[in-house]
């Protein structure tokens, strides 16, 4: 806790957001006055927390995943999580807390616990994952009444978007104050962010991450979601991570750049000996995740409506093709120098918890590696052509169904852990499948 101390007496720190992500990725925690914080070093916390839905209830197996008792856990902040928060009316900072058990191991159902676990494989081959996200979002007018369509929020000439605007520079220009004061926090909160384009859905917009190390990217992932809610409320309309927030808009995703160093090295493992070369870890790699990605699709769409996202010509992946270079692909190759050469997985939505939807992708990569799979070829041309057959689960519950049968995903991931999720999904998707949509009250009330 030295360090913490350090941070927060340099700063003038008067209160504390001690947190940690839950399931679903959202943060939970307490607000400590400083010296409250300082003197519980960490804290407890319920672990139930770890087993919570998105709608606030349980998983029906919930104590068999946690002790009956209702205990705590215990807190350990990550003095490298320390940031100041820009919005908050005092000087106050944040910190990101690692979840343990009573009886001090890192607790199983913890998501940074997942993901440090996965590393911990490939730090014992003596490689280190390198990581660049690039999440979508889209900026949308206040809406308090969940029967109402969500509608794009109007930037500074008070016109809401009409037409696709990809990449366009006077269509982000509208919502200029926005960027701004996005930027400055970002830059507060030390955050590598680098560039952000206008996406193609209206007041959808896209924000890249520097590549690096992959946990520090899920910690910044995970500040960023709050960031940019906080920076959205500032100026009067919201920001959504949902996968598909509007019927007639291009659905949001969270593509994730990944890549190993050789620790004795330096060296990309990925690079062949020349340019536009790969070598045998790269096919390998690619290889994992074809054959496992299908298993853990319900760590890159966690929620009912990721799966809306999943749909024949709306750029989003429906098949495990692969490509060189080819974004109609849902695992592509961009063309790199040597150094940067990389694997875009774009099937995590917008919506995912980081820690896991990273955790899941090295999962697969690595499996792939150590079982020597070998990949199919690569796709060239459009990946899903009309009428093709969309492989991809439509369905949360389909999606759950084939992670519990994938033996070895599960061993990487760790059972007990995919044990709770699936029961914390499944519970989400029967919640969902009581509600009645106007849909169906539209064309079978009088009709069947």
């Amino acid at each position: 806790m030295e360090a913490v101390e350090s941070f927060l007496n340099e700063n003038g720190i008067t209160e504390v957001e001690s947190t940690f992500p839950d399931m679903t990725g959202n943060a939970r925690g307490k607000f400590y006055p400083t010296r409250k914080f300082l003197a519980e070093n960490g804290g407890k916390i319920p672990e139930t927390l770890l087993v919570q839905t998105v709608t606030g209830d349980w998983a029906a197996n919930h104590y068999e995943l946690v002790d009956s008792n209702d205990r705590d856990m215990i807190l350990s902040p990550d003095p490298s999580t320390m940031r100041i928060v820009p919005w908050a009316d005092e000087p106050t900072a944040l910190v990101i807390n690692d979840c343990y058990a009573p009886s001090g191991i890192p607790h199983p159902l913890s998501s940074r616990a997942v993901l440090r676990r996965v590393l911990k494989l490939y730090e014992d081959e003596g490689l280190k994952p390198i990581i660049a996200p690039e999440v979508e979002f889209y900026l949308v007018q206040k809406n308090i009444d969940p029967d109402y369509e969500l509608k794009p929020a109007t930037g500074r000439s008070g016109r809401r978007e009409s037409a696709r605007q990809s990449y366009s520079i006077d269509a982000a220009n509208e919502f200029n104050p926005v960027i701004d004061t996005l930027y400055a926090y970002c830059e507060v909160l030390g955050l590598d962010v680098d560039t952000l384009i206008h996406e193609s859905g209206a007041a959808q917009m896209e924000i890249n991450f520097l590549h690096g190390d992959a946990l520090s990217l899920a910690d910044q992932v995970f500040v960023f979601k709050r960031t940019l809610r906080e920076v959205a409320l500032k100026h009067d309309m919201y920001a959504t991570f949902m996968a598909k927030p509007m019927k007639n808009e291009p659905g949001s995703s969270m593509h994730l750049h990944q890549s190993l160093v050789d620790v004795t090295t330096g060296e990309n493992i990925f690079a062949g000996q020349q340019e536009g070369e790969f070598s045998d870890a790269f096919y390998h790699y690619m290889g994992g995740l074809q054959r496992f990605t299908p298993a853990a699709i319900p760590f890159y769409a966690p929620n009912v409506n990721s799966y809306r996202r999943f749909v024949p010509e709306n750029a989003a992946p429906v098949n495990f093709k692969w490509g060189i270079d080819n974004r109609t692909a849902g695992l592509r190759a961009p063309h790199a120098p040597l150094r940067a050469t990389r694997i875009e997985n774009r099937f995590p939505g917008a919506d995912t918890n980081p820690y896991l939807a990273i955790a899941a992708s090295l999962a697969c990569g690595y499996l792939g590696m150590k079982m020597k799979i070998k990949p199919s070829s690569p796709t060239d041309g459009l990946a899903a052509e009309e009428g093709d057959t969309v492989e991809v689960s439509r369905t949360l519950e389909e999606a759950l169904r084939l992670l519990e049968d994938c033996e070895e995903l599960q061993e990487v991931i760790g059972p007990h852990f995919v044990k709770a999720y699936i029961g914390v999904k499944r519970a989400e998707f029967e919640t969902f499948n009581r509600v009645i949509s106007s849909w169906e009250r539209e064309f079978l009330l009088m009709n069947v």
